[in-house]
């Protein structure tokens, strides 16, 4: 079977097929990569174990489907291309055959360092090539990684470890965001006070800050690598891994606080991400992809290493933030490497769109030919001014729904192939049954219509497990519906059949007995003029069951909070009705999110319902001081 999809007409015959004959169909794209052994049985589970187990019985190692299968003919092709920091620093580049011997070298130094197959490794490094190395010479051995995004602190990294039981840490002296250096093997450090299963830590230089090397447990990544350099640099055969292995833990927010290990395997991880990077983007050989997401997220994994890799392609890799030295250097990187398919969140897209388009005029953007947005819905005013301003009206824009759980794209457009609608993620791709269902899990059929997102079957890439609390997976995914993985998210299916997200299910207000999704009203608050962006939650309202709470970034251009206040309000009235007015209009200078640019509207729901006590895990935010702010606001506004 060809991975790729031509024609809207071929869509729905493959989408029609891979419905009624899902085991056939997975079967026949799994075909496409390289199996040690081929599996007896396609799928066997159950969703209310939940039980799920994809190609049972397969042997593969996962680095031999993203390198050793590509060497003959793609040996010299870029595999990874690297973008420092700094603009006045040189690149890196590192072809498929650069990339498979530096993998196999430090899969050595795994080994030399007690590294054995099963056992965990925490990886907390920044967005260097070496990040990609590590990731992969940790499959290639048969550990489980768990990456840990570069700005986390020490207690979240302690969280990780001991949760995982690691026992070899891969760090760095540290690294560069912007005009921030960030000490990660320092803060390593604070945090292994509290692990005991830790053995050996590797530390790679990257900035020459002065560290505090242990004797017995440190040691250099480039010593290391020297050791395996005196033995002629050998070669190291990949792991055989059974399909339902571990391939990597990677810790999400939870609701309660305490983050939960999502646990992706080998086999069905590897045909799902391969198979939707090939289909959504329509990737061309000799194209050059940027994801601009952070390897210590979900997208980074699936979409700057594995997905990419295992179809071939070219990956692009930036270490630093859209925003430095100027609002223009993503631009400059597409124009400097000719940059074909730019991947990126609607958070950075928007702070660009404040920016100013002089920061994107006199780029040449000539060479893009596909967009992507990835991390929340994206608002129509975005999605206008990335279609024109970077696609210049030529790019299909895939505005791609999933999650850390579901491993890769589940709802989203296919570029060029299926229609886009701005705002919406459009249609389940081949291989996705999505269900709309009420409050009681009662299906909501037809179009025009609103509900739960769950989905009715399994898909090859979706988690198995949360690691070490099999009873926290089946909860949080699988016991709010029988039968059904629930999403957690709204949705509006319209005429058309094309799916919204409307936002997390408990991010839908019921003001005076209407339904109203945050996501709505934000897009609605994100038009006026002045706005730079919002986020929306219920808080308790003696009349209305629940009032509306905004919590605004406004560019400042006007000095009169209140006057602001009602013309957000009118605008929020002529787009949505006047039902959808917010209550509380809260100006603020951040929000806080995490790194893959995702709002914890969560916390904002407790500082808007005066519950400041106990805001959970605020480990994975971009900037935790926001919140002190947010929260003295609040009263001031409660004043």
């Amino acid at each position: 079977m060809n991975l790729q999809i031509k024609s809207f007409e071929e869509y729905e015959k493959v989408y029609r097929y891979s419905v009624e004959n899902p085991k056939e169909f997975w079967a026949e794209i799994a075909e496409t990569f390289y199996w040690r052994r081929k599996w007896y049985n396609v799928l066997d589970w159950n969703f209310k174990e939940p039980r799920i187990k994809w190609f049972e019985g397969a042997r593969l190692n996962i680095t031999e489907n993203c390198l050793d299968r590509h060497i003959y003919n793609l040996g010299d092709t870029p595999a990874i291309i690297w973008e420092p920091n700094d603009p006045n620093e040189d690149y890196r580049m590192l072809t498929y055959k650069q990339l498979l011997d530096k993998v196999e070298q430090f899969a050595h130094v795994l080994k030399n360092n007690g590294v054995e197959k099963g056992d965990r490794v925490c990886i907390y490094l920044p967005m260097v090539p070496e990040l990609v190395i590590a990731v992969l010479a940790c499959a290639r051995v048969g550990a489980v990684h768990s990456v840990v995004f570069g700005g986390f602190s020490a207690q979240s990294i302690a969280d990780r470890i001991n949760d995982a039981d690691c026992r070899l840490v891969i760090t760095s002296d540290g690294g560069f965001r912007g005009t921030k250096t960030i000490e990660l093997k320092n803060i390593v450090d604070d945090a292994l006070v509290q692990c005991k299963s830790v053995e050996r830590v590797i530390v790679l230089t990257r900035t020459r800050t002065p560290v505090s090397m242990i004797k017995g447990r440190d040691v250099w990544w480039e010593d290391e690598i020297k050791k395996v350099e005196t033995q002629g640099n050998p070669r190291f055969p990949a792991e055989e891994m059974n399909a339902e292995d571990m391939l990597f833990i990677l810790y999400t927010s939870g609701s309660t606080g305490k983050p939960k290990g999502v646990v992706h395997t080998c086999g069905g991880y590897m045909v799902y991400t391969g198979y939707t990077f090939a289909n959504a983007f329509q990737y061309q050989s000799g194209e050059v992809y940027f994801c601009t997401a952070d390897i210590g997220w979900i997208t980074g994994h699936s979409y700057i290493v594995y997905g990419p890799l295992s179809q071939g392609a070219t990956s692009l890799m930036f270490e630093g933030i859209p925003t430095w030295p100027d609002a223009g250097r993503l631009w400059d990187i597409v124009d400097k490497h000719k940059v074909n398919i730019v991947y990126t969140a609607p958070t950075a897209i928007r702070s660009l769109m404040a920016a100013g388009d002089q920061y994107v005029e006199g780029k040449d953007l000539s060479s893009i030919t596909k967009l992507g947005t990835v991390g929340e819905p994206i608002n129509v005013e975005a999605w206008n001014w990335y279609n024109e301003k970077i696609g210049k009206g030529k790019a299909p824009i895939v505005d791609t729904w999933w999650q850390t759980e579901t491993g890769g794209l589940l709802i989203s457009p296919i570029a060029g192939v299926t229609p886009t609608v701005p705002g919406y993620a459009m249609l389940p791709l081949p291989g996705i049954q999505p269900i709309l269902v009420d409050e009681n899990g009662n299906e909501i059929e037809g179009n025009d219509v609103s509900g739960n997102l769950c989905i009715k079957f399994p898909w090859p890439g979706m988690l198995r497990t949360t690691y070490g609390d099999h009873e926290r997976c089946r909860q949080t995914y699988f016991s709010a519906y029988e039968n059904l993985y629930f999403t957690g998210d709204g949705c509006h299916r319209n005429e058309a059949g094309y799916y919204r997200i409307t936002g997390r299910v408990d991010d839908v207000l019921n003001v005076s007995g209407h339904r109203i999704g945050t996501a709505e009203v934000e897009n609605a608050i994100n038009m006026h003029s002045d706005v730079v962006e919002s986020a929306v939650v219920g808080y308790p309202h003696p009349v209305k069951g629940q009032g509306i709470y905004a919590f605004v970034i406004a560019s400042g251009h006007h000095v009169d909070e209140n006057l602001t206040r009602q013309d957000i309000n009118q605008t929020v009235s002529r787009i949505i009705g006047a039902i959808a007015k917010p209550d509380k209009i809260q100006f603020v200078s951040g929000l806080p999110k995490t790194r893959s640019g995702k709002i914890m509207r969560r916390i904002l729901r407790k500082i808007a319902e005066g519950d400041t006590a106990n805001l959970g895990d605020v480990t994975t935010l971009l900037d935790p001081a926001v919140i002190e702010e947010i929260k003295t606001g609040a009263e001031k506004l409660k004043g």
